[in-house]
């Protein structure tokens, strides 16, 4: 994984936090979105699909110059390998399929990440999302702030006073949730979302939810008891409490996920477009020259 060239040591990171907000982003979410918005006439060398990096890559360029990170990790997902939530639930995002030109530039991306001086976060047993729970809650114990980019409403669950999740909305807005807006949205605070997904399910997970339970009655039970455990303690949903303990840990991103540390980064946009121009993606290169050329304006830390 890539890190800084040059990063205090672990007990200055948790003396001395940035002002500036350590930028965590979905990167298999973004590439998706990206793969499935622009044309597959979009090709880099060897005639191979070149959309989704593109997309993905000035994506991440637009977040970085409105942001101004002190760092990046961008997590993805691990296709070739089952994840536990698929272990404990063969049902869990049953159906997927992906077309194979997504899955070679999903493949390359982390190079892509990793050239521009970002880290990445990927490893069999672990999706994602998980590696943003895992950064979020480290950059909270330094007491840093941190901007999560992620199109998995799943991650309103990481929303605090320190932690802001940027959600994609039509037109490639991106909005900011933090808690109030989870409560405006589901009704519950964000530490109830993975109660509230259990109890109303989630389709595209291929989660049933509980039997007779929809937005609405979720939110009710979650208004009345703090937890979905809680709520089982009294004897409701008795007859599903086994199958509804298990879609919350399914929906519960794991914060224990194994994340580089992450001192303040230096970009490299100059080693990016080296390897835009070896893919054959030459305005991504001049974008990324442009991007090098005016780094001695960018503010420091």
């Amino acid at each position: 994984m890539k890190r800084a060239a040059v990063r205090p040591a672990k007990g200055d990171l948790a003396r001395k936090p940035s002002a500036r907000p350590l930028l965590v982003v979905d990167g298999d979410s973004f590439a998706h979105r990206a793969y499935h918005a622009l044309p597959k006439s979009i090709r880099r060398s060897g005639d191979r699909g070149g959309g989704a990096i593109l997309g993905f890559a000035n994506f991440l360029l637009r977040l970085y110059e409105a942001e101004l990170p002190r760092a990046v990790l961008v997590a993805w997902d691990s296709l070739s390998a089952p994840t536990y939530r698929q272990r404990l639930f063969p049902a869990y995002q049953g159906g997927r399929q992906f077309d194979e030109e997504l899955v070679d530039q999903l493949e390359i991306l982390p190079e892509f990440v990793a050239a521009c001086g970002f880290a990445n976060a990927k490893g069999p047993g672990y999706e994602a999302d998980d590696f943003l729970a895992g950064a979020v809650a480290e950059e909270e114990r330094r007491g840093g702030t941190t901007l999560v980019a992620s199109g998995d409403r799943d991650a309103f669950q990481l929303a605090s006073a320190a932690t802001t999740i940027l959600h994609p909305v039509k037109g490639g807005e991106l909005v900011r949730i933090g808690p109030a807006e989870v409560r405006e949205r589901y009704g519950v605070e964000p530490r109830q979302v993975p109660d509230f997904i259990a109890l109303r399910g989630d389709p595209s997970d291929k989660l049933p939810g509980a039997r007779g339970v929809g937005p609405k009655g979720a939110a009710a039970l979650m208004r009345e008891f703090a937890t979905l455990e809680d709520a089982l303690a009294q004897g409701r949903l008795a007859t599903q409490a086994d199958a509804l303990r298990l879609y919350k840990r399914i929906a519960t991103m794991d914060s224990a996920a194994p994340v580089p540390e992450l001192g303040d980064q230096e970009s490299t946009w100059d080693r990016a477009a080296v390897l835009a121009r070896d893919w054959g993606l030459n305005n991504l290169a001049v974008r990324l020259d442009q991007l090098e050329r005016a780094k001695g304006i960018e503010p420091s830390s």
